[in-house]
């Protein structure tokens, strides 16, 4: 294996009814969790999302309503999902603006915090698009010199993932051969929320959108208090939220 993992590192890739976050809902995951030795964990579940799933997406991935009629809900099987990504390091395909921020608002939705402090969470797409700029059949054909047979299965996607990943570290000597230095090559090491309305700059947590972009979260917080309300009564998703409460309660307990 051309990784070197300190940790497990969970590939993960969602199948979902859209691609919005805070309205549509995962269909099908997948989970090839690879361990320092070398071997791999599969956890593959259909999930009913509780909504019609439409046919645009259908047509994507090929789950129907009726594949997921009698399949668990996400409530159902979170606890189980949580535990089995428990200790991981995160990686995936575009996961970082959508598979990750997609699962984080399922199991808030279903009542368990999952936390990524002190969890890497690796890009696949973002080394390929700055080396490469291709889709993950291209990377798979261009990495591994094997056509994906299956794309847009989750099990297939994750599996592709992973072997994109091991021929990136060989390819690539640069972006070293652990997850911290992939990570911090990628540039995506210091992620706030995944929807990205904050970002770090210099250590510091500030906005990434909207009339105070570029500011310190804590300072608007300060000057214009109202402005939390506002942003925990829109149109923001659940990990957005979570984070700005708890940039509030820090700045709330420093005044104290």
């Amino acid at each position: 294996m051309n990784l070197q993992l300190t940790n497990p590192l969970a590939f993960i890739d969602l199948e979902t009814t859209g691609i919005n976050i805070s309205t549509d809902r995962i269909v099908e995951i997948a989970i090839v969790k690879i361990l320092p030795d070398g071997t791999k964990q599969v956890k593959r579940k259909l999930i009913n999302p509780q909504m019609p799933i439409p046919k645009a997406s259908s047509d994507v991935h090929g789950i129907t309503d009726e594949m997921v009629k009698d399949a668990p809900t996400f409530k159902q099987i979170a606890n189980e999902i949580k535990q089995f990504l428990q200790h991981c390091d995160l990686a995936g395909y575009n996961s970082n603006r959508f598979d990750l921020p997609m699962l984080i608002e399922e199991f808030l939705r279903a009542g368990l915090e999952f936390s990524t402090d002190g969890i890497k969470t690796l890009d696949v797409q973002k080394i390929f698009h700055m080396m490469e700029q291709r889709t993950l059949s291209a990377a798979y054909k261009f990495y591994c010199d094997k056509q994906l047979d299956g794309a847009h299965s989750a099990e297939a996607d994750a599996t592709a993932t992973w072997e994109v990943l091991e021929a990136q570290v060989l390819r690539y000597p640069q972006i070293g051969n652990n997850v911290q230095s992939i990570v911090k090559f990628t540039g995506e090491d210091d992620i706030v929320d995944f929807a990205r309305r904050f970002v770090r700059e210099n250590g510091v947590e500030v906005f990434n959108f909207g009339k105070h972009k570029g500011k310190p979260v804590t300072q608007v917080l300060k000057e214009e208090p109202q402005y939390y309300d506002w942003m925990m009564k829109g149109d923001f998703s659940m990990n957005t939220k979570q984070k700005l409460t708890e940039i509030l309660n820090r700045t709330l307990l420093k005044k104290g």
